[in-house]
């Protein structure tokens, strides 16, 4: 992982039969990409609301994971964030989740603060 360049860029339209083939079910409308040498290996979902830009769902490649590539894109939602002018990056997790417990702790780690049924970060 050392020296490689995680390449992150919009979802585009020509990028859905590889969304869906990654994440097993029917690609988001709007999101980020991230690629490593050219493979597919982080989505982050996303929808922008009034208040904030909310992470629908987020994805690493399960051999990458605790590889720092979450975090990369999770920063890169940031700068997407202040670029529309949104203060705030919601997550809603659902607590019957089997891997809510993983990720609340990952977005605790990247700085997040739980407020009731949601992840807040703000900017």
């Amino acid at each position: 992982m050392r020296g490689l360049h995680l390449y992150v860029r919009p979802i585009e339209s020509g990028d859905r039969e590889n969304l869906a083939t990654f994440l097993g079910t029917e690609p988001p409308a709007w999101g980020l990409l991230g690629k490593l040498l050219g493979d597919l290996v982080a989505v982050v979902s996303l929808e922008i609301t009034e208040e904030a830009l909310r992470i629908t769902g987020i994805e690493v490649a399960s051999e990458l994971r605790r590889k720092w590539i979450g975090k990369a894109m999770v920063r890169e939602v940031e700068q997407l964030a202040r670029k529309f002018d949104r203060h705030k990056i919601v997550v809603e997790l659902l607590h019957d989740d089997v891997n809510a417990c993983d990720a609340q702790e990952f977005f605790r780690r990247v700085g997040f603060e739980n407020e009731g049924d949601r992840w807040v970060r703000n900017l």
